[in-house]
């Protein structure tokens, strides 16, 4: 079997990195990376996923008809909130009631209370084609090939069906083969009207029914032909045709597209015009074209570990990602492209969540050496700029740009638990993603057009917003922590939290940076000015606290104490033995605190912790009950403990992907590491894993790695420099950081027999 494994995986890493001697073409992945069933999925959150960023599929079988539900990014019912254009919506109306007056419940009143009742703002779904696949017979095989990212399906009367979402077209592709009968092809709406269709409602999500739309209708245009169109709220609409065709020796070939219009993202003509001219090649030929840009997404970056559960889970997480985050599309949401398709509005409105849920999503884009992909976050940051600024100016009360914590598509805030929706440093993690876009790609450009811009406004609205405390520090007015406190008044602290602090702190450090080294030296040395008069993190004998005085004292799913740490390497492992003892205190105390709220995502973010100080075994261990207690059958992260065995005392299933991804970039952490601006290669691996090996992984300065770990030790590095610049490396050869002075495109391999490296 491990010969078996081996050869797969010569074929597999072959055609994924061009870095690799010789190519094998081959049109699917190794059986163990894919999905693979032997029958549909019959929830809508177990589907098969497929999607290109703008579009999505769920392919799953709702009462014994095959379920192709269709989605798009940028469909949202963006109404604004009534409650938000009263003068009492402001950072200020909250410091009175819970510092002067003590009263949380007006703030609750105003902000928290009207989410029980509103369903919009909120992200919706488009609609689902359905077939009649009755006359085929049992399912046999369902498969999602990876590399091609084609979902096909076989029934035991012979017949085939291969689905796609076309990387470059807006809308989807099917195929059936070996008919014995004629299928019946239907386009099914959203329930947005009522009838007596029984729902499998879940507690605290909206029906679609309360959005309050006029049903659109569905024409057929022609015998093969069907259009749907749907008003929603405002000048907003989304239009789905649907068309088909019977061909010979027993086939059905059919497309559909979803078109938007009234959105940022939506195109000038509708979904039949777009079907007829920009859809009008045939399925195989549309199918070439989707497999050549799924191809060379592959090539970016592969990787190869000795443990098959995290190594498919990897891959599983790399399509996710490129399915979810597409150049010119919106960003990842909570659900990206897979929008509950159940008659309800999706978990949590299907938003964007700054106060975890994006950042994680895009954790593992960078040194997987998708910047293409994760530049998606940094350019919707950049485009709801105006509005982030026009809402910190209203709710803030002065200049410069925070960002609405839960915000709609468009960057407006949605409320919820006031602390968190309206946290007064959420737009400082988001900074962070600003940097590493940078850092990775070593873009001037982006530098200097957007980057700093950008991080520059959040900075000035840092300035702006605090306060003197009687030492003589700066201060927020009032602080928070997610998730800590829930929505009770004691949510809100009066004393900085280490939270808000790290998110200052890392703004300024990257502003100094950014200005630096656009040559802006008045400007940098303000922000650092600014740096040194914040006091320093909050900690005790336990390790970091929440805020001064405060510690970690009950089990808890975010770590938003330690953002100093992970991500932002504020404090780091390799900064001496106060920094390490002070990070291992505060791990060992949120794992004495124990599972009991924890969620899918704090494993996975846990397991990126273990990876920073270099335990390869914890980091496997807690990435091993992500994957099987909090994951779906189809990789869905889950949210709860599915298995109920006790690793949290959540078992629901509402569906997030944050958790997914930081599960990716957790197994990236254990390979490569370069936040400190050194490249360590394998700094955490397992004590079992005795081989693995990876190619074109990214790190900062805009350097690719390859290396290769044989028998438990590292066997060779090769380091590419995009950019040029100098390159350091913990030299696993010497025992020492070695420099080097690279040219742009130059390579260097380091082998025991070259220990200071030769060119190639």
């Amino acid at each position: 079997m491990k010969v078996v494994y081996f050869l797969q995986m010569i074929v597999f890493a072959g055609l994924l990195c061009s870095c690799k001697l010789g190519t094998v073409e081959t049109e699917s992945s190794p059986f163990y990376y894919n999905l693979a069933f032997d029958k549909l999925p019959e929830v809508w959150d177990e589907a098969i996923p497929l999607g290109n960023g703008l579009t999505g599929a769920l392919i799953w079988q709702k009462e014994g008809r095959l379920r192709i539900a269709i989605d798009r990014a940028d469909l949202w019912d963006l109404r604004p909130v009534e409650e938000f254009d009263t003068p009492d919506y402001t950072y200020r109306f909250i410091c009175d009631q819970v510092i002067a007056k003590k009263n949380i419940t007006p703030v609750h009143e105003l902000i928290d209370e009207r989410t029980r009742h509103d369903s919009a703002p909120t992200k919706i779904p488009a609609g689902a084609i359905e077939l009649n696949t009755a006359s085929l017979g049992k399912v046999t095989n369902v498969k999602l090939d990876l590399v091609s990212a084609v979902c096909t399906i076989e029934w035991e009367k012979g017949a085939k069906a291969r689905i796609f979402v076309p990387a470059n077209e807006k809308g989807g592709r099917f195929l059936f083969e070996n008919l014995p009968d004629a299928l019946t092809v239907r386009l099914l709406t959203p329930q947005y009207e009522e009838n007596e269709a029984a729902l499998d409602y879940q507690p605290g999500v909206n029906k679609l029914t309360s959005l309050g739309y006029k049903l659109g209708e569905v024409k057929q245009i022609a015998p093969t032909t069907l259009l749907y169109h749907q008003q929603g709220w405002g000048d907003a609409s989304y239009e789905i045709a649907v068309n088909w065709n019977s061909l010979p020796s027993k086939k059905l070939e059919g497309k559909y597209c979803v078109t938007s219009a009234g959105t940022w993202y939506s195109e000038k003509e509708g979904a039949l015009n777009h079907i007829s001219q920009s859809m009008n090649d045939d399925f195989e030929s549309s199918l070439d074209k989707h497999k050549e840009w799924w191809k060379a997404y592959w090539k970016k970056s592969s990787i190869h570990i000795p443990d098959t559960l995290l190594e498919k889970q990897w891959h599983l997480e790399m399509y996710k990602f490129a399915s979810a985050s597409r150049k010119g599309a919106p960003p990842i949401c909570l659900q990206a492209v897979w929008t509950a398709d159940n008659g309800q509005t999706p978990p949590w409105r299907g938003d964007f969540h700054n106060d975890l849920n994006t950042q994680l999503s895009y954790w593992p884009g960078y040194s997987s050496n998708h910047l293409e992909e994760s530049s998606v976050f940094t350019d919707w940051l950049w485009q709801i700029k105006e509005n982030s600024g026009k809402f910190t100016r209203k709710f803030y009360g002065v200049e410069g740009m925070n960002v609405a914590c839960i915000a709609t598509l468009t960057g407006e805030p949605i409320g919820g638990w006031s602390q968190y929706a309206n946290s007064p440093t959420a737009a400082g993690w988001l900074a962070h993603h600003f940097y590493m876009q940078w850092k990775y790609s070593m873009d001037t450009e982006f530098l200097s057009q957007r980057a700093y811009p950008w991080v520059k406004e959040v900075a000035r609205y840092f300035e702006n917003i605090s306060v003197r405390d009687k030492k003589g520090w700066r201060k927020l007015p009032l602080s928070s922590s997610p998730e800590i406190n829930d929505n009770r008044i004691d949510a809100w602290f009066q004393e900085t939290t280490n939270y808000d602090l790290a998110n200052i702190r890392l703004t300024y450090i990257v502003a100094e940076e950014m200005a630096d080294t656009l040559g802006l030296t008045d400007e940098a040395a303000h922000w650092k000015r600014q740096l040194t008069e914040w006091p320093d993190f909050a900690k005790n004998e336990s390790g970091l606290l929440i805020a001064p005085g405060t510690p970690l004292t009950e089990s808890h799913r975010h770590f938003s104490h330690l953002l100093a740490f992970h991500p932002f390497g504020i404090i780091d492992a390799s900064r001496g033995n106060g920094d390490i003892d002070l990070i291992l205190r505060s791990i060992k105390n949120i794992e004495q605190l124990g599972p009991d709220w924890w969620t899918g995502y704090t494993y996975a973010w846990l397991a990126n912790l273990k990876a920073r100080v270099f335990d390869g075994d914890e980091a496997l261990r807690n990435l091993h009950i992500f994957i099987k207690a909090f994951c779906g059958p189809n990789s869905f992260h889950l949210n709860g403990d599915q298995l109920k065995a006790g690793f949290s005392q959540f078992t629901y299933r509402p569906f997030t992907l944050e958790g997914n991804f930081a599960c990716a970039a957790a197994i990236q952490e254990m390979l490569l590491q370069s936040h400190t601006g050194v490249i360590k290669v394998f700094p955490a691996m397992p004590t079992k894993w005795q081989d693995a090996s990876y190619c074109n992984l990214r790190a900062m300065g805009a350097f690719l790695v390859t290396a290769s770990y044989e028998k438990g030790k590292v066997s060779s590095i090769i380091i590419e420099s995009e950019k040029g610049g100098v390159m350091k490396l913990l030299n696993p050869f010497l025992g020492k950081i070695t420099e080097k002075q690279m040219k742009p495109g130059e390579k260097i391999q380091f082998t025991i027999n070259s220990p200071m490296g030769k060119k190639v």
